[in-house]
C-alpha cells in the first residue's frame, strides 16, 4: 500500500472508531437521563435537594447527603453505605408507587429494597414495615420484619430465622423478572387495605395479604453497593 492510501485509510479507521465511541456516550447519557413517566401522582423526586426525605443511618455521624444526593439527570444516587434507609417523611396508607432502580453499572450488585408502611422507628437498621426486595437476584419477594404482618398461602409462607432482625416472616417471589445488572427496572406496589401485588417490568411477581392497615412512611435501604433510583412517582390507590 503506497503512503497516501496508507494514510487515507488510517484516517477513515479512525474517524469510524471516534463516531462508534460519540454514539457508544451519546446512548450511555440517553439511558441515564430520568423521563418523567406517564403515571399521574406525586413526583417524590421533584424535590432534588431532597427536602421531602429523612434518613436513618446506623452511623449517627453521617447526613443525608453523606449517603444520597440527585443528580443532573434527576436520579437519585444510593451510596450503599453504610446501613439505613431514607424515607419519606408523609405517610401513605393506599397507593400504587412507581419507580425504577439499577444497580451501579461497573459494581458488583447486592442488596437493598422498598420499604412499605413503616410503622415504628428503626430497630437497628430497619424499622417495623414490609419490604418488597430489591436484592439481586430476589428483587419481588416480600418480607415483614420486626413484627409487620404479611401471609400467603401456607406453601409460600416462610418463617426466617436472622442473627441481625431476629424472625420475620417472607413471601418468596412467583416469578423472577430481573434484567441484568446495570440496566434499569421498573417496579410498580400496589399497597391497598390488606394486600399488596408487586409487578417488575410489568410481570406479575408476587402477591401477599394480611397486611397491618395503618399509614406510614415509604423508605428506600441503603445496604451494600451502589444503586440509583429515577420516576419515583406515587399515587393514590382507586
Amino acid at each position: 500500500m503506497r503512503p497516501r492510501q496508507f494514510l487515507t485509510a488510517l484516517s477513515t479507521l479512525l474517524l469510524l472508531v471516534s463516531c462508534d465511541e460519540t454514539t457508544r456516550k451519546s446512548e450511555e447519557v440517553r439511558s441515564s437521563k430520568a423521563t418523567v413517566p406517564n403515571v399521574p401522582g406525586e413526583d417524590l423526586l421533584a424535590d432534588r435537594s431532597l427536602g421531602n426525605w429523612e434518613h436513618v443511618l446506623v452511623d449517627k455521624t453521617l447526613g443525608k447527603a453523606d449517603v444520597w444526593s440527585v443528580d443532573e439527570n434527576g436520579v437519585l444516587i444510593c451510596k450503599g453505605q453504610p446501613l439505613g434507609y431514607l424515607h419519606t417523611k408523609k405517610s401513605y396508607q393506599d397507593f400504587t408507587l412507581s419507580l425504577e432502580w439499577r444497580w451501579a453499572p461497573g459494581t458488583e450488585p447486592t442488596n437493598s429494597g422498598v420499604l412499605l408502611r413503616i410503622a415504628a422507628p428503626p430497630e437497628s437498621f430497619l424499622p417495623k414495615c414490609v419490604e418488597a426486595q430489591l436484592q439481586h437476584g430476589k428483587a419481588g419477594d416480600l418480607y415483614g420484619f420486626f413484627g409487620a404482618d404479611i401471609n400467603a398461602e401456607p406453601d409460600r409462607l416462610e418463617i426466617i430465622e436472622s442473627d441481625k432482625i431476629g424472625t420475620f416472616k417472607a413471601v418468596p417471589r412467583l416469578a423472577g423478572a430481573e434484567k441484568p445488572a446495570g440496566e434499569w427496572n421498573h417496579y410498580e406496589i400496589t399497597v391497598k387495605g390488606d394486600t399488596v401485588e408487586l409487578k417488575i417490568n410489568g410481570e406479575l411477581v408476587n402477591k401477599a395479604h394480611g397486611l397491618d392497615v395503618v399509614a406510614g412512611p415509604i423508605g428506600l435501604q441503603s445496604e451494600g453497593s451502589e444503586i440509583h433510583f429515577r420516576n419515583i412517582r406515587l399515587k393514590p390507590a382507586p
